[in-house]
C-alpha cells in the first residue's frame, strides 16, 4: 500500500529542488523576467488596448473567426490577456519544468538509494504530485500579480478580478496536467532531462503526422489523436465553450500516463 507520507515528502523534494538551490532560483529568475515583460508591456495595457477602437475592430474579425470574441466582454482585460497568454505559454513551461522529475538521480545512482526507502509507485506519484504543487504556485503568482495589476488600474473590479482568477487557476491547473504526466512518463525511462526534452518535442512533432498518415489507412485513427495532451485547449480557449469533456479530457490523459509510468518504473532497472 503506497504511503502517503512517503510521497509528500518526496513532492517536498521537488519544491526544494526548486526554491532552495541555485539552479532552481536560475530557472524562477528567468520565469519571473519573462513574465515581468509579459505584465509590463501586455497585460498592463490590455485596458487601453481592449478600449481602442481600432483594436475592437480588428479584435472582432480575428477573435470572431476563432469564436473569442467573447473575450472582448470580460469586466477584467488584464486577465483577458492573460488568458490568452498563459493557456498556451504554461503547458509548455511545464514540460521544461517537468523534463527532470527522476533523470538526474537515475544518472547519479541515488534513485536506486531512494528505493530503498519509497517504493517505485510513491517515487513516481510523489514526484508528479511536487511538480503540480510547483506549477500551482507559479500559476497563482501571476495570477495574483494580474489581479493586483487590474485593481491598480481600477479598483472597483478588484472583486470579479478575483473570482475570475479563481476559476482561471482551476482551468490552467487543469489544462497542464497531462503535460507534467507526460514527461513523467517519458523520465520513468530516460536518464537525461535533455534527452526527455528531446523525446516530447519528436511526441508533438512528429506524433501528429505519423497520425494523419494512418487516417488514410484506418479509419478510427483519427481517435489516437486524444494521446496528445493539449488537444483540448483550442476549445476552452473560448470563454463561451464549458462542456465538460473538455476538463475531463486532461485529467483522463494525465491519469494515463501516470499508469504506463509506473508500469515501467516497475519493471526497469535503476
Amino acid at each position: 500500500m503506497p504511503s502517503f507520507q512517503r510521497m509528500l515528502c518526496l513532492a517536498k523534494f521537488e519544491l526544494y529542488r526548486l526554491f532552495l538551490t541555485k539552479r532552481g532560483a536560475l530557472a524562477l529568475v528567468a520565469f519571473a523576467t519573462a513574465w515581468f515583460l509579459i505584465l509590463r508591456y501586455l497585460v498592463s495595457s490590455a485596458a487601453t488596448i481592449v478600449s481602442s477602437k481600432m483594436f475592437q475592430d480588428m479584435a472582432e474579425q480575428v477573435f470572431g473567426m476563432l469564436g473569442l470574441s467573447e473575450l472582448l466582454t470580460w469586466e477584467v482585460p488584464e486577465l483577458a490577456i492573460y488568458w490568452l497568454v498563459a493557456v498556451y505559454s504554461f503547458p509548455v513551461f511545464s514540460l521544461f519544468a517537468a523534463s527532470d522529475q527522476t533523470c538526474a538521480d537515475r544518472t547519479r545512482g541515488t534513485l536506486r538509494f531512494i528505493s530503498l526507502r519509497a517504493s517505485r509507485v510513491e517515487i513516481v506519484c510523489g514526484r508528479f504530485a511536487g511538480q503540480l504543487a510547483i506549477m500551482a504556485i507559479l500559476i497563482a503568482l501571476t495570477l495574483v500579480a494580474t489581479s493586483l495589476m487590474a485593481a491598480y488600474n481600477n479598483s472597483e473590479i478588484l472583486i470579479v478580478a478575483i473570482t475570475q482568477s479563481l476559476y482561471l487557476f482551476t482551468a490552467l491547473f487543469i489544462v497542464i496536467l497531462p503535460f507534467v504526466g507526460l514527461m513523467t512518463f517519458i523520465n520513468s525511462f530516460v536518464r537525461s532531462s535533455r534527452l526527455a526534452l528531446v523525446l516530447s518535442l519528436l511526441f508533438f512533432g512528429l506524433g501528429p503526422l505519423i497520425i494523419a498518415l494512418l487516417e488514410y489507412k484506418l479509419a478510427g485513427a483519427a481517435s489516437l489523436n486524444y494521446i496528445f495532451p493539449g488537444i483540448q485547449i483550442s476549445d476552452i480557449v473560448d470563454p463561451q465553450n464549458t462542456a465538460t469533456i473538455n476538463h475531463f479530457i486532461p485529467i483522463i490523459q494525465a491519469a494515463a500516463y501516470l499508469l504506463l509510468a509506473n508500469i515501467i518504473m516497475k519493471r526497469s532497472a535503476l
